[in-house]
């Protein structure tokens, strides 16, 4: 099981919606229900930054020949944005809207551990039928084969 398969966007929303309902309750509590929203709006964009990852690996290496350069200017181009819009809302409705970085930041942690868990816990049942079904033929571990991996060489230079 490859992280691609890994990422459920509809989960993630119900995830992020149930945060931003706990911030907001939380930042209510304390007088300040707009850094809750705020967090909401943050893992939001975090969610469209994530969709848009997919949608823009999904189509470059459909191509022929996907070059890292596409990729690399894709994905500098969209988190710029992301990034631009999410520190404007922070500006502007400062010192609430700093509750839209945070949220940013707080999707991140968990975009890396809804897709880390489920691989984790596939890796640790031991089912290698689930992580050889997404190689291509030819390959074993990643190396092609007869490539000759380091397995089974000596380190030392005599």
């Amino acid at each position: 099981m490859f992280p691609a398969v890994a990422f459920r966007p509809v989960r993630l929303l119900a995830i992020s919606a149930c945060l931003t309902a706990v911030a907001m309750l939380i930042a209510g509590v304390a007088g300040q229900l707009m850094v809750g929203a705020f967090m909401g709006i943050g893992l939001l964009l975090g969610l469209l930054n994530a969709l848009l990852v997919r949608r823009s690996v999904e189509v470059i290496t459909s191509r022929a020949n996907p070059l890292k350069r596409s990729m690399a200017l894709n994905s500098a181009s969209r988190v710029a944005v992301i990034t631009i819009l999410a520190l404007v809302i922070a500006y502007l409705f400062r010192p609430s809207g700093l509750g839209v970085v945070f949220g940013l930041a707080l999707f991140q942690v968990l975009l890396v551990v809804s897709t880390a868990v489920p691989v984790w816990k596939k890796l640790r049942t031991g089912d290698p039928s689930a992580a050889t079904a997404s190689r291509p033929q030819g390959c074993d571990g990643g190396v092609p084969t007869g490539a000759g991996g380091t397995e089974g060489r000596s380190t030392s230079d005599d």
